[in-house]
């Protein structure tokens, strides 16, 4: 069983938050990116999701959270980053709950619950059967018939990269246990 641990810096892990390359099952999926992956490798996390123009409510989110300058930062990451439709399909009242500052611990655990440490390549992604995120917890990975999914989410789109890692676009929220 392949996993991927978090660092033993767990002051870091903490803070961290959200970035995998395409085997040709990946490729075939739909692409919801608004630009090539190759386009992007020069901006952070932060700003290739924020330029995708998909995932307003994770960078509100990762505002709200504190962990815009974590994502900003050298990394690498390897974010599951869910789209605004994501969000958009959580229970009605949800993401305005986590956006309260009284819930910013719930918010950034669920933030973290998305975020490995380290630049993992779809290519590897679809060889685990769970990775451990950076707010320790694992999340289950499943490969099937060229589909990813991690936990109860489809990978839409893999391998977005950017300077600090990669972005692999999922349609809906993990939810932390």
């Amino acid at each position: 069983m392949n996993r991927i641990t978090r660092s033993p810096v767990r002051s870091l892990a903490l803070a961290l938050a959200l970035g995998l390359s395409a085997p040709l099952a990946f490729a075939a999926q739909p692409s919801t990116a608004t630009a090539a992956p190759a386009t992007r490798a020069s901006a952070d996390i932060v700003d290739t999701a924020v330029a995708a123009g998909q995932f307003k409510t994770l960078a509100a989110a990762l505002t709200a959270a504190g962990l815009v300058d974590t994502l900003k930062g050298a990394g690498p990451f390897t974010v599951f980053a869910p789209t605004d439709a994501a969000f958009a399909a959580l229970p009605a009242g949800t993401v305005d709950n986590l956006l309260k500052p009284e819930n910013k611990d719930q918010l950034v655990a669920l933030l973290t619950y998305h975020v490995v440490q380290g630049r993992v390549p779809a290519a590897r992604v679809a060889t685990m059967d769970s990775a451990t995120t950076v707010n320790g917890a694992p999340v289950g990975i499943r490969a099937n018939a060229g589909k990813v999914m991690v936990g109860n989410a489809n990978v839409v789109t893999a391998d977005v990269m950017a300077s600090n890692g990669v972005i692999h676009v999922i349609d809906k929220v993990l939810m932390p246990r």
